[in-house]
């Protein structure tokens, strides 16, 4: 049986279509997703090139940076061609990607709306594959002070310490806060627990005089608001 004929490789590849010398001359926009990680991974294997490699990785996550960002180094490491090297190379340029779009939250924002609550937590929570609860914390203009990740559990579910939370708003002289908590799952209603802890919360600010505002459940593309549903 003949052996397959290795591919050549992107250097021999026609010089307009190689991902450093497109970028240099078309500038680094012009790039697809699978060039720019070609470009930061740097090779492939004998047979398939840096730029298939990452085609092939990114069409296992439906060509989604987002959701390219929730792999793994073990996930990664599945395909033939990548290591733990290159697997951490992509975990950063997400990790990059995630830091670059919460940057555009500095400074001081007035939180409003549950809307609001939701586009500043989005890029810190979206790629996460198990539950975890921040806290806002806010002063008298609703102006964010900080925000603080409070518990982080499991696939289905997060426990949560009221005094935690009490906590860290006195701490930063809060006087008014904003739970946000993820479901993995996608599903985005609450569950009975989370009926309980918003309650709890509730009760607690109410006794050190501190306002809590809203409660949110998010996805990656929706949320449910306790204070939009009127069960605050």
């Amino acid at each position: 049986m003949s052996e397959v004929a290795p591919k050549p490789s992107i250097k021999m590849w026609p010089a307009d279509e190689r991902p450093r010398e497109k970028a240099l001359r078309n500038g680094i926009s012009a790039l697809t997703k699978a060039e720019l990680l070609a470009i930061l991974v740097g090779s492939g294997t004998p047979n398939v090139s840096a730029v298939e490699l990452m085609k092939s990785v990114l069409s296992s996550c439906g060509n989604s940076i987002s959701e390219l960002s929730k792999l793994s180094v073990d996930d990664l490491r599945c395909f033939k061609g990548i290591g733990e090297a290159k697997a951490l190379t992509i975990m950063a340029a997400c990790e990059l990607w995630k830091r670059r779009v919460g940057e555009e939250l500095a400074g001081p924002v007035c939180i409003t709306s549950s809307k609001d609550l939701y586009n500043y937590f989005h890029p810190i929570m979206c790629d996460c594959s198990i539950e975890r609860c921040y806290v806002l914390l806010m002063n008298t203009r609703n102006r964010v002070i900080d925000h603080v990740l409070i518990s982080s559990g499991g696939f289905t579910s997060t426990a949560v310490d009221i005094r935690v939370v009490i906590r860290e708003a006195l701490m930063k002289k809060a006087t008014a806060v904003a739970l946000c908590h993820n479901h993995p799952s996608g599903n985005v209603n609450p569950s009975r627990d989370d009926d309980n802890l918003t309650k709890s919360l509730q009760d607690a600010c109410r006794v050190m005089n501190i306002r809590m505002l809203d409660h949110i459940v998010i996805t990656d593309g929706a949320y449910y608001s306790y204070n939009d549903e009127l069960r605050m």
